[in-house]
């Protein structure tokens, strides 16, 4: 027999790893966006901007959390000041 203990600290285990994947996304796009800033014409930067928004349109990232990815992205912009939105094919 399982102990209920045992399935809410899996289960809580399971939540916070969540939320880490997310928190690590968060702060990765953030840095990617504080040096597009500096550096616009980095195609790498610019990349790597496109791979993580996929990500929080993701059906990953929907099955993490329940916060909208536009949202969170548009939010993100808005810390750090980013407004040029140039999307490299």
């Amino acid at each position: 027999m399982v102990n209920s203990a045992k399935i809410v600290d899996m289960k809580e285990a399971y939540e916070n790893l969540a939320n880490a994947v997310i928190v690590f996304a968060a702060e990765d796009y953030r840095c990617v966006l504080r040096h597009l800033k500096k550096h616009p014409e980095r195609r790498g930067l610019q990349e790597e901007k496109n791979r993580l928004g996929k990500f929080f349109h993701s059906e990953w990232y929907e099955m993490l959390t329940d916060i909208d990815g536009t949202y969170l992205i548009r939010k993100l912009k808005e810390e750090v000041g980013y407004e040029c939105d140039v999307e490299v094919p």
